[in-house]
């Protein structure tokens, strides 16, 4: 069994910290730890460091190396420009059928938190087994604690068994990211689970999968396939890849395919995709007030905050429900339940040029 990390991104909402040159996955955001450097940590006791593949791009690929010493410095894949998840995926599983003929590859993003990660790899280990004998595409089904509009859903159908002691359903439909009206239906209903972005399959069955509805995607990877470990290797790579649609998995081949399996679970999910998500999984005091990063605060009649100033002493007085955020550049100050519209600061901060601020 192989994992592959999924190491792209720019992780703009969580602007000022995560930065082009250091995104969220290469951040200790929610312990000592870099998000990255948790998410290999998690997966190690299922999957042995020299069969982790972590995907990425040339900027991060030094610093990857540096911060995941155990993962060899061959399975860190670099995409020369980032085309979405289907080429992504689509690379590393070449790289398998070159390694190994096939297997069973993980993908996980690499920038989720989990609260249970012994639940986390037994559900994992029950997808690689479903996965196997059915030679079928399976995905993870997070059971939903909110009517969340900031993810996609999917609705499960009809039973497939079990797969290790773990429920396996046909996933029925995938559904876009959805109103708030229409996500409270989607949580009563009980039988729609978040779209997890993690993915399970063997790596014949989903390049099969990309010829079907991908099919130019697919011949590029049949090209960088043949040339892997020849002297033109990097140089097609670069361009073929140049020359690829970007196109998600989920729209691309999930959404289209006949035979896909989920196994619904809950293992203390997070996706640490905003200030606001860190701080509802962050400690709190008894009113609501939680601080990142070892930051020194004093409240005075403050409630539900969250701060990170490594640098500077932060007093609140009188305030709640409010997100700070103090580098040495940049100060972020935001409504708590706004922090997803960080995103529109960094672009407009490209707009005006002030590159050295993102």
């Amino acid at each position: 069994m192989h994992a592959v990390i999924m190491a792209g991104g720019r992780g703009t909402r969580f602007w000022p910290r995560s930065r082009e040159k250091k995104p969220k996955h290469l951040l200790d955001i929610v312990s000592d730890r870099t998000i990255i450097q948790e998410t290999v940590d998690r997966i190690k006791p299922l999957i042995k460091p020299k069969n982790i593949l972590i995907v990425t791009g040339q900027k991060h690929a030094r610093e990857l190396m540096r911060q995941l010493p155990e993962v060899p410095a061959k399975n860190i894949l670099i995409e020369p420009v980032g085309r979405n998840t289907a080429a992504c995926i689509g690379l590393a599983a070449v790289h398998i059928q070159k390694k190994v003929k096939d297997d069973v590859m993980v993908v996980l993003p690499s920038d989720h938190g989990i609260a249970d990660p012994a639940k986390y790899r037994s559900v994992i280990a029950a997808a690689a087994e479903a996965a196997e004998k059915k030679s079928a595409l399976v995905t993870i089904g997070l059971a939903p604690t909110s009517p969340h509009t900031g993810f996609g859903y999917m609705e499960g159908g009809a039973s497939a068994g079990k797969a290790a002691g773990e429920k396996l359903l046909r996933v029925k439909a995938f559904r876009e990211k959805p109103n708030l009206e229409q996500a409270r239906i989607f949580l009563q209903n009980g039988n729609f689970f978040w779209n997890s972005g993690m993915f399970v399959w063997q790596a014949s069955v989903i390049l099969k999968e990309i010829e079907k509805f991908l099919p130019d995607l697919h011949s590029g990877l049949m090209t960088i396939h043949a040339s892997l470990g020849t002297s033109s290797e990097a140089r097609t790579v670069s361009k073929i890849y140049k020359s690829l649609a970007s196109v998600s998995i989920d729209y691309g081949v999930m959404e289209k395919a006949k035979d896909v399996f989920m196994i619904p679970a809950s293992f203390g999910w997070s996706d640490v995709g905003s200030w606001d998500t860190l701080w509802e999984i962050s400690p709190k005091d008894p009113q609501g007030n939680a601080i990142a990063g070892g930051s020194h605060t004093l409240y005075e009649n403050a409630e539900n905050t969250l701060v990170y100033s490594p640098n500077k002493l932060v007093a609140l007085i009188g305030i709640k429900d409010v997100l700070v955020v103090e580098t040495k550049d940049a100060l972020l100050v935001c409504q708590r339940g706004q922090s997803q519209d960080v995103k529109k600061i960094v672009d407009a901060l490209e707009a005006e040029g002030k590159r050295q601020l993102i």
